[in-house]
């Protein structure tokens, strides 16, 4: 397939955002751009949350943990199940109640302005290093799919990208990525049936033909049995819940969409649907990497991990399955981009420069929103190049132990605020959110000697948020309490 064709479907694709983002943005003020003007209609949210939950993370890299992990990562998925049941019917009524549009309002509520400020800076950090992982992957694919043979540079290919998540996300904010993920969202689904209906007619299988095939290979081994290992069920099932609570519960990108819904029932009726959608498609995507699985060693491809399923698209299937591909891709790849960036910017304005509390017209509000957002750009390049340099096999491994890292303080401090009674001191708590993933970081470095033969996976964030909650208690004026919100 010529580059040049592939580069032009992609520009005609980011042509269309741009008509859906010039229709939604009008007379887009800045309470639209932060939570929409609280009138998304729960369905559209539902839908679109997939794409930004899945990214082009897992459309490359779920497929690629197959061959080595047959479907063990849908546990995780299973877990996020549970803990979405946790973000429907205990976070969002808590984020309704006090009418927020930042959750992390609820921290300076129960704890003060120190620990708002916290639980922001934590959100930013965690959330700008996983869209920028995210952004890599996809850059990278279509770095080595197309733009390499056009001879353009990986780092002209990375801003050209940026640049058009700008465009389409500098006005309209949360009012367009609403309709904009629903679209990106319908391409990526389309593009992973198409990409499996034609790997099992290539293959010459049935889809239940194909199972019983992979089941005979080990390529459809769900439950770890091992207690010991990092992929025992149970262990991960809790680290599927408890990422789920933090990566949606916790994190303003994700909620922002949530609370754009204009009623409490709506916002939960969306958390639960997504969370089914999201389990069957995941569970569609693995079942995708176990047909690369099956399809490389018949055409002698070696490639494995994020690496298996473009080289399969690009070495060996018709021009037509290439696009799609690319597509789908791009459709994976602007869900995480511009709801990142749309959400940085949100939080950075109201949690930490205290935006909506300023004397200001609304003029240079947007002004000030506008410098925000471009300032994230900027960093979201330079993070792209980090990674670039970095280049680990598994992207989505790698973005999910990040957050054990960066989540933890935040399920720490909203759990303390949640089941306690106590008010840490305020000097404390960015000491405490600090501390805690350093600790964690060591524990992890140091687990053969600790604890034997048992090893912590994913459930790191389960041991960081309780280093962040035994800190705050320490920290704490008991006798002064304060009752949860």
């Amino acid at each position: 397939m010529s580059p040049v064709l592939l580069l032009g479907c992609v520009l005609g694709y980011f042509l269309l955002l741009l008509a859906v983002a010039w229709f939604t943005s009008r007379r887009a003020d800045n309470e639209a751009f932060f939570i929409g003007g609280r009138r998304s209609h729960w369905a559209l949210v539902a839908f679109g949350m997939v794409g930004t939950s899945l990214s082009g993370v897992t459309f490359v890299s779920v497929p690629g943990t197959v061959g080595a992990g047959g479907f063990g990562y849908l546990q995780i998925v299973i877990g996020h199940v549970l803990g979405y049941l946790v973000v429907a019917f205990v976070l969002l009524p808590l984020y309704y109640r006090l009418g927020v549009t930042s959750i992390y309002r609820y921290l300076d509520e129960r704890f003060g302005g120190a620990s708002h400020r916290t639980g922001a800076a934590f959100f930013i950090v965690s959330r700008t290093l996983g869209a920028t992982a995210r952004l890599y992957l996809v850059v990278r694919v279509l770095q080595d799919m197309v733009l390499d043979r056009l001879g353009v540079p990986f780092w002209l290919s990375a801003a050209v990208i940026l640049a058009m998540v700008l465009l389409y996300t500098l006005e309209g904010g949360v009012r367009t990525i609403v309709f904009t993920d629903t679209l990106q969202t319908a391409g990526m689904l389309a593009g992973l049936v198409l990409c499996v209906g034609f790997l099992l007619h290539t293959l010459d299988f049935s889809a239940l033909q194909a199972f019983t095939r992979m089941q005979e290979q080990g390529l459809a081994t769900l439950w770890g049995g091992d207690p010991w290992s990092r992929g025992w069920w149970f262990k991960q099932l809790v680290a599927g819940m408890f990422i789920a609570i933090a990566m949606t519960g916790l994190d303003q990108e994700m909620m922002q969409k949530n609370i754009s819904v204009a009623t409490l029932g709506g916002a939960q009726k969306n958390v639960v649907v997504m969370s089914l959608i999201l389990l069957a498609v995941v569970a569609l995507f693995l079942y995708l990497g176990a047909l690369l699985a099956m399809f490389a060693p018949g055409v002698g491809l070696a490639a494995q991990g994020d690496r298996l399923f473009p080289a399969v698209v690009l070495g060996h299937l018709p021009g037509w399955v290439q696009i799609v591909f690319v597509l789908a891709l791009v459709s994976a790849l602007f869900p995480s981009a511009d709801g990142a960036l749309t959400a940085l910017t949100s939080s950075t304005c109201i949690d930490l420069l205290g935006l909506q509390k300023k004397p200001w017209d609304e003029a240079r509000k947007a002004r000030l929103r506008k410098q925000v957002h471009l300032g994230f750009a900027a960093l979201f390049m330079l993070l792209v190049m980090v990674f670039r340099w970095i280049d680990d096999a598994s992207m989505v491994l790698l973005i999910l132990k990040l957050a054990g890292y960066t989540y933890g303080p935040l399920l720490g401090l909203f759990a303390f605020g949640l089941l306690t009674r106590a008010r840490p001191r305020e000097r404390w708590v960015p000491v405490v959110a600090i501390a805690s993933p350093l600790i964690t970081w060591a524990i992890d470095a140091n687990q053969r000697l600790l604890f034997g033969r048992w090893e912590i996976g994913l459930e790191l964030l389960l041991v960081n948020a309780t280093i962040t909650f035994a800190g705050l208690w320490l920290a704490s004026r008991r006798h002064a309490a304060a009752p949860p919100r």
